[in-house]
């Protein structure tokens, strides 16, 4: 069996990764955590050297969450869009492969947001397995794997479910490409989400451990235990990356400026969430 290892997002502190946020790194190792996801928006304005530095230095593992910025839309109707998007796709692929990272996620298939008020067709169907087969070459040469993410239906129209991301997968049909589930949105959109972890089998490169309200995990309904256990039974290789969001006054634009309880700082999101999932996994590999 796979030892299942955790990291923490750096959603938790900041929208916008810049140099100053190295100083966080070489606090999560003391506090069992291994790996650090970067959230990516725009490519080139990651220092992407520096972090890889800073990732080796504390012995981190990086991966790299992707979330698509305007303009960039690779289900658009306009060709010429979606040429541009498959262009983002791929600096995206090169900028996290600069910093070392082998995993890439995210809900890259359509900006969130984008609700055209009516259920997905098959020709936007059709144009994200063409844009995703089109970087599979990107993915091979930098041996690199990304995580789709289906996200709640008040983000997106595309891909909500783990079965849908499953049959887009399947219709890609390429080993480095699998799904991400985040259990905030699977909270929202699966009927039971440690059910979900075995719809996704095989397929599944990575997990986001969230709350229901992206605090500190273990203080509201999310079953961990259940979701840890499903992923022991499909022998599960990947992180836990715990995407929550903390709150602090020196970072405005943060997720955690609008929705984190004031009094949670980042640290706490990222430290209480690694002792919590510690627990869950000591006592479920205990059972």
């Amino acid at each position: 069996m796979h030892a299942i290892n955790i990291g923490v997002s750096g959603f938790a502190w900041t929208r916008e990764f810049y140099e100053r946020h190295l100083d966080i790194l070489p606090l999560l190792p003391p506090r069992g955590i291994s790996a650090f996801e970067v959230p990516m928006f725009s490519p080139a304005k990651l220092p992407t050297t520096a972090i890889r530095r800073a990732m080796e230095a504390n012995s981190l593992e990086c991966s790299v969450c992707a979330i698509l910025p305007n303009g960039i839309n690779p289900i658009s109707p306009e060709p010429e869009v979606r040429k541009k998007s498959i262009t983002h796709l791929i600096n995206c692929l090169n900028a996290a492969a600069e910093m070392g990272a082998k995993l890439i996620g995210g809900p890259v298939y359509a900006p969130i947001g984008y609700l055209p008020g009516r259920r997905r067709n098959r020709e936007e169907r059709k144009h994200a397995v063409e844009a995703f087969q089109s970087i599979t070459a990107t993915l091979d040469a930098n041996q690199q794997q990304l995580s789709i993410e289906p996200v709640n239906r008040s983000e997106t129209f595309f891909l909500t479910t783990t079965a849908d991301a499953v049959d887009l997968c399947e219709a890609v049909n390429h080993p480095r490409i699998g799904i991400l589930i985040d259990t905030f949105h699977a909270n929202i959109e699966e009927k039971n989400v440690a059910r979900a972890v075995h719809t996704a089998g095989k397929r599944l490169k990575h997990i986001h451990a969230s709350e229901n309200d992206r605090g500190l995990l273990g203080s509201g309904h999310v079953d961990f235990p259940a979701i840890i256990e499903s992923l022991r039974e499909i022998d599960y290789s990947g992180y836990l990356m715990i995407e929550g969001f903390g709150y602090s006054p020196s970072e405005p634009d943060s997720p955690g400026a609008l929705w984190a309880e004031m009094s949670v700082p980042p640290e706490e999101i990222a430290f209480s969430g690694a002792q919590y999932l510690s627990r869950v996994l000591s006592n479920t590999a205990s059972v």
